[in-house]
């Protein structure tokens, strides 16, 4: 294969090889369960996600290699598909709200699906036409698609040395090992802490200073850890800062200010304050964040509609465009495009079926529903390729998209339907909720996906794959990540419940998964639905937004390496401290390993970016690891707990043990941090 590579390192336009095979499209499938899978259960947990791209291409290089005609673009096919559709599961940064207002006692299966796979796909046909303009002509970084494409590109020329060294696929089966050696201590440790309950999964230390409450606390989550290292030490940074406003500022001033009621701890009523209050200063950031972002990415959103339109009025014909060129044809576009907008009326009009509406209300709300999604979702596609071009698909505010997106539509809802009595009563109101979430929903799943296409076709277009099998591709994975979403979210909401919306009453509210994000849009869309929106904190996160906003163009008009994420802060202030702070000890542990690494690489005369090639990789595949491990224990967990209806089935040790099993979390977490150091430190380019 290596002999194939042109000097640019990808096929040349005149040379055809398979790439979207049978095989691959298993494969992929395979895949995508899995990291599909894992990013539901992290992201209702954390209020996080992963991007598969990277451990799937290592994956699929694995596995693909004991077959003499895989090749690199089948490689890329593989992790395009399985990337689009662990992109797909951030959906539940808000459809977990229908549940938690009790709209929904579980997850319809056709319903989900339907919302999942038609914003998902909508997502691949709007950026389609983006792709010559933001991908082949621009000069964004796009640091996944780069990464993923290098990954492809060494793996392909180890396996083309098979036989002849010695030394064949030496990284590929490394890059396989280290996921694999970081997916099995997750596991075993995410086994004995949620599973037997011999080490704890978290430590926390309460203080109370006068009148005032101080909170200490740290997580043992594996999956946290790997997720910090994977963001960075600036976001990591910018986190803590949030993490120290809500409980080093925010906290300690509202206790001060009241008394402790009788019969409420110290713990209870400090976390009811965060809960009720300080959460939505973290809002109102995390939304000033989201309107920024937007305002800066206004030109190049405007470009690329513009791009849209024009690609879309059809141009010159595919005969002489060359294979690295050719898209999926406009007459294609527009008709898959009419078809998924038709599902998508069709399953507004199901969820809707039971409400008690006319049929002409019914058919106007759908109607502003889908056109709402589909134009908003249209417009923000734009924005959100260019975020990933620019900062990466992990990076990106998908969140804030969510949040600006639910605020406008819950306004819309109340002008079509307050005139007509609909929001009226209690029952409208929730009604009223719902459908902002639903159509929120649809939003979200385009651009999330909108984030990820074009970091695939980046990595398509490095190697040289060829554009509308690709697209094809990232098509199919939003279908069989659709597939797999609906019954993960309805085994875990049963197995444990989410924060406010447990199935059962005797369930252990405080084994409950946070799902940050849709707890946030469902309180905001409630808020503007009952008039009750806490609008003092918000309005003091949004003051706290724009000042960090101020504060962060100073430092990038200075220049250097130095920034304040505001959306990193902003989740800082609203994530559990358990969770916020593992994170942040991720970043550390990244930190203090590129220190290091900076130091030998100077030592031993040669550029940092070839001395820490192997190592950064290492790093990336062991986190990956870490995140996967937990992630799938987690989710086996809960179809053991919805199987025996026991919230602990596996427990050795009883609550009297839990002091003890805190104490062992953390030296076992600090054991897994260290090796984990060790072997990112001791690797070496082959």
């Amino acid at each position: 294969m290596s002999d194939l590579l042109n000097r640019a390192g990808r096929i040349p336009d005149n040379v055809s090889l398979p790439e979207l095979t049978l095989r691959g499209i298993i494969l992929g499938a395979l895949i995508t369960v899995v990291f599909t899978a894992s990013n539901v259960y992290l992201g209702l947990k954390v209020g996080l996600t992963f991007s598969s791209a990277i451990p799937a291409a290592v994956i699929s290089m694995a596995v693909l290699r004991m077959f003499k005609s895989a090749n690199i673009l089948e490689n890329n096919m593989v992790q395009t598909q399985a990337s689009a559709a662990g992109t797909l599961s951030s959906i539940i940064f808000i459809l977990p709200g229908l549940v938690m207002i009790g709209y929904w006692q579980g997850f319809p299966y056709w319903q989900t699906l339907a919302i999942c796979a038609a914003g998902g796909m909508l997502g691949v046909m709007f950026t389609i036409p983006l792709r010559h303009a933001m991908v082949v002509q621009s000069d964004l970084p796009y640091p996944e698609g780069v990464a993923a494409a290098e990954i492809l590109r060494v793996g392909s020329a180890e396996v083309e040395l098979d036989g002849a060294t010695g030394k064949a696929g030496t990284r590929t089966e490394t890059g396989i090992v280290d996921i694999m050696a970081g997916g099995f201590t997750a596991a075993a440790v995410t086994l004995f802490s949620s599973g037997f309950r011999v080490l704890g999964e978290g430590i926390n230390l309460w203080f109370a200073a006068g009148p005032a409450v101080v909170r200490l606390s740290a997580g043992f989550s594996l999956a946290l850890l790997g997720a910090g290292y994977l963001i960075g030490i600036v976001a990591g940074i910018a986190m803590l800062i949030g993490l120290l406003i809500a409980w080093g500022v925010a906290v300690p001033v509202l206790t001060s200010m009241h008394s402790i009621p009788d019969g409420v701890t110290l713990a209870k009523y400090a976390t009811g304050l965060w809960s009720k209050d300080v959460r939505f200063i973290g809002a109102g950031t995390i939304g000033v964040a989201a309107v920024w972002t937007l305002i800066t990415l206004f030109k190049p959103m405007l470009e690329g509609v513009k791009t849209s339109f024009q690609a879309l009025r059809g141009g010159k014909g595919r005969i002489n465009i060359p294979r690295t060129e050719q898209d999926l044809a406009p007459s294609w576009i527009i008709g898959i495009t009419l078809a998924l907008v038709a599902i998508l009326v069709a399953t507004f009009a199901s969820f809707l079926s039971a409400a008690p509406l006319s049929a002409g209300m019914v058919w106007g709300l759908v109607a502003y529903s889908v056109l709402f999604a589909v134009i908003f979702g249209f417009l923000i596609a734009a924005a959100c390729g260019y975020m990933a071009g620019l900062i990466g698909s992990s990076a990106s505010p998908i969140s804030g998209v969510g949040i600006v997106a639910v605020v406008l539509v819950s306004l819309l809802i109340l002008l079509v339907g307050g005139g007509d009595g609909l929001l009226a009563t209690e029952s409208g109101n929730k009604l009223g909720i719902a459908l902002a979430i639903f159509t929120t929903s649809a939003v979200i799943a385009v651009a999330t996906i909108s984030n990820d296409n074009l970091q695939d076709l980046k990595t398509g277009w490095l190697v040289g794959a060829t554009p509308w099998r690709q697209q094809v591709a990232l098509l199919i994975g939003c279908v069989v990540g659709a597939v797999v979403i609906p019954p993960v979210l309805e085994l875990l909401y049963n197995a444990y419940g989410f924060a406010g919306a447990m199935p059962r009453a005797e369930m252990d509210v405080t084994h409950a998964l946070s799902a940050p994000q849709a707890t946030l849009m469902t309180a905001i869309a409630t808020g503007i639905f009952t008039h009750q929106l806490n609008w003092d904190m918000i309005l003091i996160g949004l003051g706290l937004g724009v000042v960090l906003v101020t504060i962060d163009e100073v430092l990038r008009r200075r220049g250097g390496v130095a920034r304040l994420p505001v959306l990193a802060v902003g989740i800082g202030i609203y994530l559990p401290p358990t969770v916020a702070s593992t994170l942040v000890l991720g970043t550390l542990l990244a930190w203090a390993i590129e220190r290091i690494l900076k130091k030998r690489a100077q030592k031993a005369g040669l550029p940092y970016e070839q001395f820490a090639e192997a190592p950064n990789r290492r790093g990336v595949l062991l986190a990956s690891g870490l995140i996967v491990g937990e992630s799938l224990v987690g989710v086996l967990l809960a179809a053991i707990i919805g199987f025996t209806g026991n919230d602990s089935p596996l427990a050795l040790v009883g609550a009297s043990f839990e002091n003890t099993a805190q104490w062992l979390g953390l030296i076992v977490f600090a054991a897994v941090a260290w090796v984990f150091s060790r072997r990112v430190l001791t690797a070496r380019q082959q």
